[in-house]
């Protein structure tokens, strides 16, 4: 694993982890709200080095910078092309976890070209629900420093099965990155976002990757979202909740491999 730092065109200093072979076919994982790269870390280790694996911090998280705007999920969409044009990569498959599916579904809407495959993990079929709502309201009052108590009480309900308590402590003060601004900024950002009337532009093969404990999404959303991508395929793992990358990493690790490996990239 290798880390680095890069500056986008569209403005911000962006972190990211990085491992592979530097030749090797790019992915580009697109973590969650609050999270970061780290959100993927129990992820990485199952996928095989052929594969060039980009990890950033997207705007505001984590140790990327955290400019006073941009955090529409279109700003984020922008960002995640940029870093594409910074690290040199002109196609990768993305990956996008819960408010991070979002952004990649924003990528393969506007810059289709630029996506060899689609991967949704935890996704929705709108950003806005009762849970997300009540989620959103829940910040109206936060302040700095954001305690932890709220921070761990969060994490701790997007998951189902229970995870290593090491990678769990880090996943919190991971978020706690976040100032109480950007907890707000971003999620009101990600619930004014409405593709909708775009998912049937996605023209990368997609998977969608669930939980079916996901308190988050539910089923519903999941079978909404294949009658609307066109050609798109489900994996469901039982007994996990939002976060599969979290709760069975080596099983979407292997659902990422099997998915690329029926799906192979054409040139363009």
């Amino acid at each position: 694993m290798r880390f680095a730092q890069t500056r986008l065109a569209t403005g911000p200093r962006i972190h990211y982890a990085e491992q592979g072979d530097a030749g090797g076919e790019a992915i580009v994982f697109l973590h969650g709200w609050p999270d970061s790269w780290f959100s993927f870390s129990r992820v990485l280790p199952s996928l095989p080095t052929q594969y060039r694996c980009f990890v950033p911090d997207q705007r505001g998280f984590g140790d990327s910078e955290r400019p006073e705007r941009g955090y529409a999920t279109r700003d984020l969409a922008a960002d995640a092309v940029a870093f594409l044009d910074a690290v040199g990569i002109g196609r990768a498959t993305i990956v996008g976890h819960s408010m991070g599916s979002f952004v990649a579904r924003q990528v393969a809407i506007a810059s289709p070209d630029r996506v060899a495959r689609l991967a949704l993990i935890g996704s929705g079929w709108s950003s806005r629900n009762p849970v997300t709502l009540e989620v959103q309201a829940s910040l109206r009052d936060l302040a700095d420093p954001v305690p932890m108590a709220f921070a761990r009480d969060f994490q701790a309900g997007t998951v189902h099965r229970s995870v290593p308590g090491p990678f769990f402590e880090r996943i919190v003060a991971e978020s706690l990155k976040l100032p109480a601004r950007l907890w707000r900024d971003v999620l009101d950002g990600l619930m004014e976002y409405d593709d909708l009337g775009e998912l049937s532009r996605i023209a990368a093969p997609t998977l969608l990757v669930w939980g079916e404990r996901d308190a988050l999404f539910p089923r519903e959303d999941q079978d909404r979202l294949l009658a609307a991508i066109p050609g798109a395929t489900l994996r469901i793992h039982p007994e996990t909740g939002h976060c599969p990358n979290w709760e069975c990493p080596e099983q979407v690790g292997a659902d990422l491999v099997a998915f690329m490996s029926a799906h192979p990239a054409s040139p363009r």
